[in-house]
């Protein structure tokens, strides 16, 4: 009974966040906001900090609880839109992007990382609990930012390659950050023990290990999922399936974010003769797990810790998160996409942060190194970049459609 129990909570958490995230999606489509933002939000609001807790059954407890279950939709559903992200990016697209991808992911998560640590051990916090901020403020969201590309129709624009591209590099950096961190927060001797070598060899071993899965999935996937071998109806939708949980599966076991598995195999499937079917497939499963994740995203946000101090800090936290993005990555794409405008949105974009910044929350409080007050303020951070990101993004794009509608228009004579 207790198991049936638990699996009817799953499921009214499960309707109560998906009505409410596409309730207010079509609220904000009426607004013209970002309808991903209305989703987000939908979270926050109907969420067990919030009205949720309001919300009772029978027996007078909380309707909706965020229990295991619901994360581990919440955490298909950034599997299924980086997915999604992969099939709009073929391997010569990501390869000729390769240096400027790597250059911007990677001060994408040198400048926070750095930037973090100095500001935090000035401010007074020990070493290892600075490390652990700062690595909060290395990853980018990247689901966040395609949502948002995705409904302007900018996904093929040079910055939204840049974009994903970028993130992806950022993405593999910082989960290679975050497991010497984590060894380092969990182990006995912190920081005094710290060695270099082990840390050099930790990271080369994580981008080592994306760098062949990447190739296998080019040269393998292609010639598992084909037309020639799989005649059933959705026998090649449900073989992708297959492939891009499995290899989401094997990227986080290797200790890479599972989301990686699933870009490489979306992206190895973008130039096959099935990528239409699948294409076609896959926006329809997105319909559904992506509003969920970011309503699941929204509803674990808690407020309720909140005070003056917590806000002081928050706003360093963001401040930090906001501008070392803006330069680590908008600078450096300015100066490959050779477009001011351009390269702005490449920072904008990144600033968004997600699982890692929650991940590496969880992680310094179960280990005793980071204080509630410091983990409520990393999870206010990842809250605040969440939401501004595709504000900002809407009206730098809002901008440019004013100033072209605002050219004269040249006829010919």
């Amino acid at each position: 009974m207790a198991a049936e129990a638990h699996f009817i909570e799953t499921i009214i958490g499960v309707g109560i966040l998906l009505f409410a995230a596409k309730l207010m999606a079509e609220l904000f489509l009426r607004l013209k906001l970002p309808i991903v933002l209305g989703e987000l939000i939908a979270g926050m609001i109907i969420g067990p900090f919030a009205l949720g807790a309001y919300i009772l059954d029978a027996d007078g407890l909380p309707l909706l609880h965020i229990n295991d279950e619901i994360r581990v939709l919440g955490e298909i559903g950034a599997i299924v839109i980086l997915f999604m992200a992969g099939l709009e990016m073929t391997p010569k697209e990501f390869l000729k992007g390769g240096k400027s991808s790597f250059t911007v992911g990677t001060l994408g998560v040198v400048v926070p990382f750095f930037a973090g640590l100095v500001v935090f051990q000035v401010f007074g916090f020990d070493a290892l609990q600075s490390m652990l901020i700062a690595t909060a403020l290395t990853a980018t969201s990247i689901a966040i930012s395609i949502q948002v590309l995705s409904e302007f129709g900018k996904l093929k624009t040079p910055e939204a390659r840049l974009i994903i591209g970028a993130a992806v590099v950022d993405d593999i950096l910082a989960i290679a950050i975050l497991s010497v961190v984590s060894s380092i927060a969990g182990g006995e001797g912190g920081v005094d023990n710290i060695d270099i070598m082990e840390v050099t060899i930790t990271i080369l071993q994580v981008l080592g290990f994306f760098a062949i899965m990447l190739i296998v999935s080019v040269l393998v996937i292609p010639k598992i999922i084909t037309p020639r071998l799989w005649k059933a109806k959705g026998s090649v939708e449900g073989i992708a399936t297959a492939c891009f949980f499995g290899a989401a599966a094997l990227a986080g076991s290797i200790g890479l974010s599972p989301i990686v598995g699933a870009f490489a195999v979306g992206m190895a499937l973008s130039t096959t003769k099935v990528f239409e079917k699948v294409e076609n497939y896959i926006g329809k499963i997105g319909l559904i797990f992506a509003p969920l994740f970011f309503a699941i995203i929204g509803a674990q946000v808690d407020f309720r810790q909140v005070n003056l101090e917590i806000l002081m800090l928050s706003g360093i936290i963001i401040a930090i998160a906001i501008v070392t993005k803006l330069f680590g990555c908008g600078l450096p794409a300015m100066m490959f996409l050779k477009d001011k405008a351009q390269g702005m949105r490449v920072g904008i974009g990144m600033i968004s942060r997600g699982e890692v910044g929650l991940i590496v929350a969880g992680v310094g409080v179960s280990s005793g190194a980071l204080t509630s007050d410091v983990y409520s303020t990393i999870v206010i951070m990842v809250a605040v970049t969440t939401i501004i990101t595709p504000i900002w993004l809407k009206m730098e794009y809002k901008k440019e459609q004013k100033s072209q509608s605002g050219q004269p228009q040249v006829s010919n004579p």
